[in-house]
């Protein structure tokens, strides 16, 4: 039996929103016939389509062959028909939308962060435990093939105990005078919620507790290297956020954790994120997709001498995990995952409470910053 699920898609003309979660998400599961659930039914998510630019939705509808767009979100969360509420809205709007959907009584999944503060991410999380709807917060990178291969690793023993993880994030955003950015200008003003440790600190949260261990405390640096961008509309402006963040994470296991973020950095590595993870026993390599393994037995005995080429190859002993799984988008294995959370209960540890920590990691990241020290993660 077919059932259909009608979602409430806010913010889906941006360019993220777009690709992974209307075209590479919930069309890609329509188009495969939906979720199958373990009675036997069916669910068969209906998009539709909310935002403050009716040009922009009505196009996006067309060349998607989607029926319903509005540009009222009150009249929309007012019909009992739309059962979930989708935000990948700018940050500074989803605080208060996702807040009027939870007391309207539809279950909850957004992007993150799910605010630009702690306190108001809390509350997204206690009024929708309190209202008791289902929700969720998307957390891709964990689903990502490259990770996924990490995690097998891991849970196979392979590093021995894990010492440290490097994290490389990055890439060139062209600054608007001589080539147009490929980053909306929204991202490097402050007041518009943009920034880039709010953005990925929000990602290596999940990604360090998911993976590696419970962070006990950090410290951070934040820059504004580019000091003024070119717009949308060929303006020139201020950059007033931070468009590279630095990291330290000290976790309760002893395990350290090195991320470097940056929208000012030109790849010369495997992908735009890259992680290595060293341990007593092995070392890996992961990018986006792929994963090189270095174990004790092919380690090299490098010697410090400069005045010579070095003797050593250092890609040479190194092995290529194989893929021997078929791997899906990391957002639509996420939104599948939630569907089946929403229709029968399984299992999603990823709620608002977990978007949440994200957020109190970047804003500890700023205090740090701000402070030039150390501070401590508690619970929250």
């Amino acid at each position: 039996m077919e059932k259909i699920v009608r979602i409430l898609m806010n913010g889906v003309t941006g360019r993220m929103g777009t690709n992974q979660h209307l075209v590479r998400s919930i069309l890609a599961i329509r188009k495969q016939g939906g979720v199958r659930l373990r009675n036997g039914d069916v669910l068969i998510p209906e998009p539709i389509l909310v935002g403050r630019n009716e040009g922009k939705l009505k196009a996006l509808a067309s060349q998607y062959d989607v029926k319903e767009y509005t540009t009222d979100l009150d009249t929309a969360l007012s019909d009992p028909r739309n059962e979930i509420y989708f935000d990948a809205q700018v940050t500074e709007l989803r605080y208060p939308s996702v807040m009027k959907a939870i007391r309207a009584g539809k279950a909850i999944y957004c992007e993150k962060p799910t605010s630009t503060n702690t306190r108001e991410a809390m509350e997204l999380y206690r009024a929708a435990e309190q209202k008791g709807v289902k929700h969720g917060v998307v957390q891709d990178k964990l689903w990502l093939p490259g990770l996924l291969k990490l995690k097998y690793l891991i849970d196979t023993g392979f590093f021995g105990r894990i010492l440290s993880v490097r994290g490389e994030f990055g890439y060139w955003v062209f600054d608007g005078f001589h080539q147009p950015a490929q980053r909306p200008s929204w991202n490097y003003r402050k007041e518009d919620g943009g920034g880039i440790m709010i953005d990925m600190f929000c990602h290596w949260r999940y990604v360090i507790d998911n993976l590696f261990g419970e962070i006990k405390s950090l410290v951070a640096l934040g820059a504004t290297h580019i000091p003024r961008r070119v717009d949308e509309n060929g303006k020139e402006y201020a950059c007033t956020a931070d468009d590279s963040a630095y990291g330290i994470f000290e976790l309760k296991n002893g395990i350290v954790c090195q991320f470097n973020s940056s929208w000012d950095v030109r790849v010369r590595r495997d992908d735009l994120l890259v992680l290595q993870v060293d341990g007593t026993k092995g070392t890996a390599v992961a990018g986006l997709r792929e994963c090189w393994i270095q174990d004790e037995a092919m380690t090299p005995k490098p010697v410090w001498n400069p005045d010579i080429d070095s003797p050593i190859d250092y890609y040479e002993n190194w092995a290529k995990i194989p893929t021997r799984d078929p791997y899906d988008n990391a957002f639509k294995v996420q939104w599948e995952k939630f569907l089946r959370h929403y229709a029968q209960n399984d299992p999603f540890p990823w709620n608002l409470k977990e978007g949440a920590k994200g957020v109190q990691l970047a804003e500890l990241g700023m205090e740090s910053w701000r402070t030039r020290r150390w501070v401590d993660v508690t619970d929250l």
